[in-house]
């Protein structure tokens, strides 16, 4: 089954990568699969739709067989994700007394996971448990001293390159053409090995990357749609019984307050692209108009909002106002959704029955590493670029430089609208004094209305949280319309940063490790080889075969891929209520580094988030939301930021003792971050208590220009070597 299913996955990763636009997740028909309905996936072929490999393989395998090793050769692993529960082995409290899976076998605590397993029998090495269950980066932390000890260790892409640096870590880039499955990959998506590279001088590369799904947007805008379709739908005026006073006004427009601004978005029908109006001059601003009005009640606020819809959108909306955001053909802004947030937490006796309602929360609201998901909203709310980067706060600008988000004044001035917003109690109050709360109780007790996160993992809430049965709906929405600067002037479009490439974490072999074992060194070569291969990454992503239907696949983006066994989707849902990533790293041992495909999490995603979600991609294809590149763009800007720059050794230690730009814009779960701050506290800094001032003292106080400095030499660097890989 997986030599049938690799040859397409090969095919299937190397378009998506090279796409110019996200891949969609909505399953088309072919001439084996009908078109679904909309929303949905096809029908699987009944023959599987996919045929024997043609390529001759006979070269592959001789080349792997110069990697040759001792059957049985130890491995000793420090490797996982980011707890006891995410590693190769299962842990005490997973496996309990023994947990028989959907594989029909019972597995104890200390038992490799299925993957794993199957990688043992594949590949004939032997895994050892060394993983102390920590994030990355502080696992690499614990072995740093005792490298000696393990034979591939897990940590962030910094950090191991900086060690590959100084001698620590194997460089992969001397065994490629004894990996011709990983050098194959590399040659096709030259961008990816451009964001690992960690000496341009040699090419040497110190990990091998994780990629949790590619080319692809990766967060969303949030909402209760249900919520904003009962207050702006329908005909007249909207009445309720009860309402409370809309807090006194901080928040400032934003958009124009007068003129007009045209943008594209997608027909209702999803077919095609039109231009909306926002005519200002008929209707005013919104955030002007409320302001200017004063203090009012949620019934008054309601039906100011419907009022400006239909006259700044020309009846384009209709009745169904909510379209404006929930639609295929949405076209909201910054000022109207705070519009809607004043709505909102006015009419609690309207959504839930109570006298108070949360608007903006984050997944978990006393968890650092979630609340920064705030100030990434910003960025995308006022068109600030940087905020949510794929390496620190950097981005590649129009001039072709690197830029530090935390060095502009843009990023305070978009972070005083977001305090603006907390001071009309517009952000949910558990935010606010950091207690704890999470979106799972937001939505089950109807608390909170909107949030920015991972569609899959949050959307799987409209199962276990919510009551579909009385129309209560939570689903990703359109990427707001901002006003950014591509270098061609300011302008009015949708741009999301949130796009998925190499991730910040990867798995490295250990020079002192290996030492001078060539069965040690060939193994764990052989193992980042064969995860890349294509049958490799089915297994990295589904587990073994006893979790997929035999001859059975789907039409995913335009290739068939695996359909997952009955007994693996109810497994899912028994034992990790949904959450795809969950059960695949707990129970299988799949998405834990590596290629992981979203064929498997397309597969595990509640209805109602493919609806949300295949209304975002369908846009994206259209080209009415524009993202990052995987690619070095013509126009720079649209680069995405790699991952990891090539900065020498003498580089990194300058940069390790920039401790202020590392500690203060902090997003670790228990760091701080200053930017968090703000939106709560505003400026609480003598040294900054302004946008200009901000960015100039991170600049020059805390290191940022020769930070920066350093940065962007890598980056010349990485653009230098880039050009010889033709």
């Amino acid at each position: 089954m997986k030599k049938v299913l690799s040859v397409l996955l090969l095919v299937a990763m190397v378009v998506s990568l090279m796409a110019g636009c996200g891949p969609s997740i909505e399953v088309q028909g072919t001439a084996t699969n009908p078109p679904a309905a909309e929303g949905g996936a096809s029908e699987p072929a009944a023959d599987g739709g996919a045929s024997e490999p043609a390529a001759d393989e006979g070269g592959a395998e001789a080349a792997r067989a110069a990697l040759t090793f001792a059957p049985g050769t130890v491995l000793r692993m420090a490797t996982g994700y980011n707890s006891t529960k995410t590693g190769l082995f299962f842990d005490a409290e997973t496996a309990g007394s023994g947990i028989t899976l959907a594989d029909g076998k019972t597995y104890n605590a200390g038992d490799l996971k299925p993957t794993w397993v199957a990688v043992e029998e594949k590949l004939g090495m032997v895994f050892e448990d060394k993983y102390q269950g920590n994030s990355a980066s502080n696992e690499f932390d614990y072995w740093k001293e005792r490298l000696n000890e393990v034979d591939m260790v897990s940590g962030t892409a910094a950090k191991l390159n900086e060690n590959g640096v100084a001698g620590s870590m194997v460089n992969i880039a001397e065994y490629l053409d004894q990996m011709p499955n990983f050098k194959a990959y590399l040659e096709a998506n030259p961008i990816v090995r451009l964001s690992i590279v960690g000496d341009t001088a040699t090419g040497a590369i110190y990990f091998s990357p994780y990629f949790d799904g590619v080319n692809d947007i990766e967060r969303m805008p949030l909402m209760r749609t249900d919520w904003v379709e009962k207050l702006l739908n329908g005909e007249g005026e909207f009445t309720a019984e009860a309402s409370n006073t809309v807090a006194a006004p901080v928040y400032q427009p934003y958009m124009p307050t007068e003129g007009s601004v045209t943008v594209d978005v997608v027909t209702p029908d999803g077919t095609a692209v039109e231009q909306v109006t926002k005519n200002y001059d008929a209707a005013g601003n919104i955030i002007a108009n409320m302001n200017e009005a004063g203090l009012m009640d949620g019934v008054t606020a309601v039906n100011m909002l419907r009022a400006y819809i239909d006259q700044a959108y020309d009846g384009y909306y209709g009745e169904k106002r909510a379209d404006l955001f929930i639609g295929q053909n949405a076209a909201w802004d910054a000022d109207e959704l705070v519009a809607l947030l004043r709505c909102v937490v006015a009419n609690p006796q309207t959504l839930n029955g109570t006298d108070s309602v949360q608007g903006l929360f984050s997944r978990e609201d006393n968890n650092n590493q979630r609340r920064v998901d705030m100030f990434r909203f910003a960025g995308t709310l006022f068109g600030v670029r940087g905020l949510e980067s794929r390496q620190d706060y950097l981005y590649v600008g129009a001039d072709g430089a690197m830029h530090d988000a935390r060095q502009e004044a843009e990023t305070y001035e978009a972070l005083e609208r977001m305090h603006a917003m907390a001071e009309e109690g517009l952000l949910s109050k558990s935010f606010m004094d950091m207690s704890e709360e999470n979106s799972g109780t937001m939505l089950e007790n109807d608390l909170g209305f909107m949030h920015y996160d991972y569609n899959q993992t949050q959307t799987i809430l409209n199962e276990t949280k919510l009551q579909a049965d009385q129309g209560e709906k939570y689903m990703a929405v359109m990427v707001p319309v901002a006003r950014w600067d591509d270098g061609t002037g300011e302008q009015y479009f949708r741009f999301t940063e949130s796009w998925r490439s190499v991730k910040t974490d990867g798995w490295g072999i250990s020079v002192a490790g290996v030492g001078d074992d060539t069965d040690k060194l060939n193994a764990a070569l052989s193992l980042i080889d064969y995860a890349y291969s294509p049958e490799g990454q089915i297994l990295m992503s589904y587990g073994p075969d006893a979790f997929i239907k035999e001859g059975e696949t789907f039409n995913f983006n335009g290739e068939q891929m695996p359909v997952i066994a009955d007994a693996t989707y109810e497994e899912l849902w028994s034992l990790a209520s949904g959450n795809y990533t969950n059960y695949a790293r707990y129970y299988l041992g799949s998405t834990l580094s590596f290629v992981k495909s979203q064929a498997f999490e397309y597969q595990c995603t509640h209805e109602v988030g493919r609806e949300g979600a295949a209304k975002i991609s369908n846009a994206i294809a259209l080209g009415t939301i524009k993202h990052p590149e995987l690619a070095v763009a013509e126009n720079s800007w649209y680069t995405s930021v790699p991952t990891v720059l090539p900065t020498t050794k003498q580089e990194n230690d300058s940069i390790s003792g920039y401790t202020d730009l590392t500690n203060k814009f902090n997003q670790n779960k228990d760091g701080e971050n200053i930017l968090i701050n703000q939106i709560v506290s505003g400026y609480t800094d003598a040294n900054m208590t302004d946008a200009a001032s901000s960015a100039d003292y991170v600049a020059n106080s805390w290191s940022g220009r020769q930070y920066l400095q350093l940065k962007q030499d890598a980056w010349v660097r990485a653009l230098d070597y880039y050009n010889t890989l033709g």
